[in-house]
């Protein structure tokens, strides 16, 4: 356990600066967090402090476990077993109902899909998601809410049932355990999605502000048609997820469960030590090509439309390439263009910067970012030192 403003771990001479702004952040915001840059491969920021944190404590990293499932695509595509250009319906065949025949895997990555949420009849609740095929099930029979590959919409909860899938039907092993196996694993990352219960006392509870956004009050404010399908659907999505204060979501169960867009748990150090892996060489392990990151990183959305549904919670559109999400200069910057990565719910951060070498991981258990409006406000000053670090 660390004292309130107590600043633990290390970094290299170069980063002062970053482990002075970690100090700062820490002393002026509340609850635990943890820090981690590598530069090419090594490790040169680990930093934690807060609370009840620890060097091993875990939290769970809501969306920046889609930046992992995305990492596990990109793996088995890059062996040659996995055509991001094929239909999906290749794969998983029972795909192709409502619709969806032609869907390329490429517009599940990209969240073009049109299978942003559950459709507006299905009656699912946070406890239906620890049930896999069922919830698979119910997507590979829905009807997309647009037409495919014209609008990209964030895929919140789905991205990782339909990615995960797609991993499974390829591999033959859930998603979890293709992590395990080939990412995390030879990696020594600790990382997972479905947490082991051996590690269950580690996981810090997320912290998160009670009540939340009244969409059906900002529809009205911006004119929007709350009839259509996806405005019904996105009206009905509190019931399957509530956020982090639901006492679903708090259970074991809930941890132990696969669900690759929101319940990975891990930390700082793993989230930065994947991402220097699909970048570079860290300790002999290698994850994706540069070639592959050169795809993964390039705009796919840039020039697609967001439904006006999502399009009013957000003051930018979302920037997507392979799974990945890219800057946005006013939210989510990361380190500027060629940056890729993944924010998570309340304020974590993940990403790589190709150009610099860096993989940058932030993890905390107390909610501040809305994810709406501009960046964490422990961001700004850590990325600014960290540039600072690098000039």
């Amino acid at each position: 356990m660390t004292d309130r403003g107590e600043t633990c771990g290390r970094a290299d001479e170069k980063f002062e600066p970053v482990r002075a702004a970690f100090a700062r952040v820490l002393a002026a915001h509340p609850g635990g967090m943890q820090l981690s840059i590598y530069e090419h491969g090594r490790e040169v920021v680990d930093l934690w402090g807060g609370g009840h944190f620890t060097a091993e404590s875990l939290v769970r990293t809501a969306s920046c476990t889609k930046g992992v499932t995305a990492v596990c695509a990109l793996v088995l595509a890059e062996r040659g077993l996995l055509d991001l250009d094929a239909p999906v319906a290749d794969y998983w065949p029972e795909f192709a109902a409502g619709g969806k025949a032609g869907i390329p895997v490429r517009w599940l990555l990209t969240h073009q899909a049109g299978l942003a949420l559950f459709g507006p009849s299905a009656d699912v609740h946070a406890a239906d998601l620890l049930d896999w095929h069922a919830i698979v099930s119910l997507l590979a029979a829905q009807s997309p809410l647009w037409t495919p590959g014209t609008r990209c919409g964030y895929h919140a909860l789905t991205f990782g049932f339909l990615v995960g899938e797609v991993i499974r039907r390829v591999s033959g092993l859930t998603v979890g355990r293709f992590l395990a196996e080939h990412v995390t694993g030879p990696l020594a990352a600790d990382f997972w999605i479905g947490l082991p219960e051996q590690h269950e006392h580690r996981l810090r509870p997320d912290v998160a502000p009670a009540g939340g956004l009244d969409l059906a009050s900002v529809y009205r404010a911006h004119g929007v048609d709350p009839t259509t399908p996806l405005a019904r659907a996105m009206l009905r999505s509190p019931q399957y997820d509530p956020g982090p204060g639901d006492p679903v979501w708090r259970t074991r169960a809930f941890h132990a469960a696969e669900i690759p867009a929101a319940n990975g748990v891990g930390n700082a150090r793993a989230l930065a030590r994947i991402y220097a892996a699909c970048i570079g060489e860290v300790d002999g392990v290698r994850l994706l090509s540069a070639r592959t990151v050169e795809s993964a990183r390039t705009p796919r959305t840039d020039a697609v439309t967001t439904p006006p549904e999502l399009a009013v919670l957000t003051t930018e559109p979302p920037r997507f390439g392979l799974g990945f999400q890219l800057p946005r200069t006013g939210i989510d910057a990361m380190l500027g263009p060629g940056s890729f990565g993944h924010t998570g719910a309340g304020g974590r951060l993940s990403f790589a910067h190709p150009e610099s070498g860096i993989a940058f991981g932030f993890t905390c258990d107390t909610f501040l970012w809305d994810g709406l409006t501009g960046p964490d406000p422990r961001w700004t000053p850590l990325l600014g030192a960290l540039l600072d670090s690098l000039d």
